[in-house]
């Protein structure tokens, strides 16, 4: 007897302050990745699909987004190229 099945898995990767499309508010939105595993007695041996969406915290509205785009919108919440500063200080240089 084999047993074998899928298993899901959900990955929060980042949260971000975006306007959303179903509420219109800015508010924050969770970035997350949702992989699906084939497991073979009970143990995942490889993922079968992956999808990525993110999720306003208002109104739980969902979109999904393409992995290029939840790459871009993970290096904007770690602050790298075309990260957006809303809501936070811009740092002067230092003048002596």
């Amino acid at each position: 007897m084999i047993i074998f099945g899928t298993k899901g898995y959900l990955y929060q990767l980042a949260i971000l302050t975006l306007v959303c499309g179903g509420c219109g508010n800015p508010s924050a939105h969770t970035l997350r990745k949702r992989v699906t595993k084939f497991t073979l007695f009970f143990v995942p041996l490889f993922p079968v699909s992956t999808k990525y969406a993110t999720q306003c915290t208002f109104c739980g509205a969902e979109q999904k987004v393409t992995k290029e785009q939840a790459e871009q919108l993970q290096a904007q919440a770690a602050g790298g190229p075309g990260a957006q500063t809303y809501g936070q200080p811009q740092q002067q240089p230092y003048r002596s």
